[in-house]
């Protein structure tokens, strides 16, 4: 089967995790092409990730505006290497990827990992997406709540597919004690925190992190040797970094970012929190947890499918930082061991990326079978 990836992919984020793992897991014999928008030469390493697990990879030469000249050269590189299927991730991935899957007659699947709104742009873009998702063969959702909000964007239900996001499990283990003193070294000697509450993910509006730095100073008022460590990068750094510095944090709130080991580095956490507005299903969660690490998190999106209360972490409202501290000191006291070694069951049980792939080629096996049936029929038609 030759299955084809349509990305357009500045960073390598949870979206590219989830294209790589799907890469990385099929089975032998079966192919993988990533077609990418250049986005200024910032796909490179999503393509050399690919490559490294064995697909093709093309940096594409055409882009938006020039939307004909664009998927005219998608289309050519899906009859170049006679694709089975096209799987678009993202909103100009879905614009361009539909309407060059439909002059060639390839299936055409949508990834709809959700829908931020954090810009006028993103806005408008997500907009014309609904109406994309509208015209393919399937929409695959990463959650049972972005199921329901593709559903309400007019796709059929018959179109929608439940495919919940996934991780590398082999890839969590044990705490490693010369990480979590490395970790420790970043806070002054003189005001070491005992536990450690981490963060992990972009700097961007609809993450919340404002409102994790407002709860922090809360948290510290109850629990003075707490430190606050976050991982990644981001267009709020500066206005974060004066958040931190008006409260007074920083002696306990460190912006650590990139990291390129975070496997590791999340077993070293006391507990893990995500204080999005918005999500799809995130993955950062699914490795929190498979690390043994219990998390409080906002209820939205598909975060309710994976941490439930009491059991393997916390839920609180979006944007309260009062719940979120209130989350997170409960989350202190509790019995963190139990709560982490339940979350590591449940990823375990669920959220592979052998099942995940597992259910990706059912789907595609199905949608190849109608593509020839179809075709088969259009023949006699014209034979006839």
């Amino acid at each position: 089967m030759n299955i084809v990836h349509l990305a357009a992919s500045p960073f390598l984020g949870g979206p590219e995790s989830q294209m790589l793992g799907l890469i990385g897991h099929l089975p032998v014999g079966d192919r993988s092409t990533v077609l990418s928008f250049s986005e200024r030469g910032r796909c490179r390493p999503l393509l050399e990730a690919a490559k490294a697990l064995g697909a093709e990879v093309v940096e594409l030469e055409q882009n938006t505006p020039h939307y004909r000249a664009s998927a005219r050269e998608i289309a050519d590189h899906l009859t170049r290497v006679n694709a089975d299927v096209l799987l678009c991730h993202g909103y100009k991935p879905d614009i361009l990827g539909v309407l060059a899957a439909r002059k060639i007659s390839v299936p055409v699947v949508s990834v709809s990992h959700g829908w931020t709104a954090a810009t006028f742009k993103v806005r408008v873009n997500e907009t014309i997406d609904r109406l994309c998702l509208q015209g393919m063969d399937r929409v695959v959702c990463v959650s049972e709540r972005q199921a329901r909000r593709v559903r309400r964007a007019g796709v059929p239900a018959r179109k929608i597919v439940v495919i919940h996001n996934a991780i590398d499990v082999s890839r969590y283990g044990t705490r490693d004690l010369a990480i979590r003193e490395q970790l420790l070294s970043l806070f002054p000697t003189t005001q070491r925190p005992r536990l450690l509450v981490g963060a992990a993910g972009r700097l961007s509006p609809e993450k919340g992190y404002a409102v994790l730095v407002d709860a922090a100073a809360k948290v510290l008022r109850d629990v003075p040797d707490v430190g606050f460590i976050h991982f990644g990068e981001g267009p709020l750094r500066a206005e974060i970094t004066a958040q931190i510095a008006a409260h007074d944090l920083q002696d306990r709130f460190v912006l650590a970012g990139f990291r390129a080991d975070l496997p590791q580095v999340y077993s070293s956490l006391d507990v893990f929190t995500l204080p999005s507005f918005t999500e799809g299903l995130p993955v950062v969660v699914l490795e929190a947890l498979a690390a043994s690490v219990p998390v409080v998190a906002t209820a939205v999106g598909g975060t309710p499918e994976v941490v439930s209360n009491g059991e393997n972490g916390f839920l609180v409202p979006p944007r309260d930082a009062k719940a979120l501290a209130r989350g997170i000191v409960t989350c202190i006291a509790a019995d963190r061991r139990a709560l982490g070694e339940q979350g590591r069951a449940l990823v375990f049980d669920r959220f592979t990326f052998t099942t995940q792939a597992e259910r990706y080629r059912t789907m595609f096996a199905e949608l190849r079978r109608s593509s020839r049936a179809l075709s088969g029929l259009a023949g006699k038609g014209a034979v006839s």
